[in-house]
């Protein structure tokens, strides 16, 4: 079985800058990421703290500890399906993509 890619959704980030800007409030996070197909399925959060957004070809972990949200972690099952989708929200959205494996930053 494949290897799934992890990828962290972000805050775009400013030349120089060191903090991570917020994203926003889950509420606002789920409305920016519903033009893109996805969304939480309306079950209840997970055990660890997060509730899981569907999308294409992924899933999306977003905590629910926190007021604002900085980041999201995305689970891909179907790079192909799932990386034009993530860029689109990213040029959107003013979010960046890091691989969680590289460090590589792009989007």
């Amino acid at each position: 079985m494949a290897k799934r890619r992890q990828i962290v959704l972000m805050k775009r980030r400013e030349a120089g800058s060191t903090e991570m800007e917020p994203l926003g409030t889950a509420d606002r996070v789920v409305a920016m990421l519903a033009p893109f197909n996805t969304a939480p399925d309306g079950g209840p959060p997970g055990s660890l703290g997060t509730v899981t957004l569907y999308g294409p070809g992924m899933t999306v972990l977003m905590p629910t500890t926190q007021k604002t949200i900085t980041q999201l972690i995305a689970n891909l099952s179907d790079e192909e399906i799932a990386l034009p989708v993530l860029m689109r929200a990213c040029k959107t959205l003013g979010w960046a993509m890091m691989d969680m494996e590289t460090g590589r930053t792009f989007g």
